[in-house]
């Protein structure tokens, strides 16, 4: 996703970026071209669970949690600037995608993999490192605009995705379906490559970016 350059331009930007090559022994370029891929298939897919109103409210309890309330934002240098991921962070973000994604992980790891010419195990851990700091921004802003309900939380989402809100959840929608189905995976691969190229989005996400960026 391209508004990522923002958080590329900043020292904390660059902190996760690199922090997160060399802990999954990556290519920086390739971290940070599998981290723009992963940001906008998480949040499309938790704006699609967010469609209805047990998977908002599902959403806002996980949200409301104390681990999710933004203060992963603030330990990203002892997160990312050692040798290893820590365990917390890994298990915290496996359990987050396997409830956005309903386990079909491993499918949205397999059209990363293939998009940014990483192993599978890299593509899953980008997503894993990812997803604990989504929740963590979203938790930060839910409490800070008081978000508490189905239409708050859509919006929210929406915002984050900005322009690519539908072409986020058509890719998710595809990926969730796919039953493994590898042709899929590759047209999802070429879908998510496309969308790198395109303009630079604003909205809540481009926030995100500009608050990495100024850290």
């Amino acid at each position: 996703m391209s508004g990522i350059l923002d958080l590329l331009n900043g020292p904390m930007g660059k902190t996760l970026i690199n922090g997160a090559a060399n802990q999954l022994g990556m290519d920086s370029n390739k971290a940070n071209s599998a981290i723009q891929s992963a940001l906008p298939l998480i949040l499309g897919a938790m704006k699609n669970n967010a469609s209805t109103p047990e998977g908002a409210q599902g959403l806002l309890g996980a949200l409301n949690n104390d681990k999710h309330s933004g203060g992963i934002l603030d330990k990203l240098g002892s997160i990312m600037g050692g040798n290893q991921i820590d365990d917390d962070v890994l298990q915290d973000g496996a359990g987050i995608l396997g409830h956005v994604f309903g386990g079909k992980e491993q499918n949205v790891a397999a059209a990363v993999s293939k998009s940014n010419g990483i192993d599978m195990g890299q593509a899953m851990n980008i997503l894993k490192v990812a997803a604990p700091f989504i929740m963590g921004f979203l938790g930060k802003e839910t409490r800070a605009q008081g978000v508490q309900d189905q239409n708050g939380i859509g919006n929210l989402l929406g915002g984050m995705l900005g322009g690519k809100s539908e072409q986020s959840q058509s890719m998710i929608n595809r990926l969730l379906d796919a039953d493994g189905d590898g042709s899929v995976i590759d047209d999802v691969a070429g879908m998510i490559m496309g969308a790198a190229g395109g303009q630079k989005s604003g909205g809540i996400l481009g926030t995100l970016m500009g608050f990495l960026g100024k850290k």
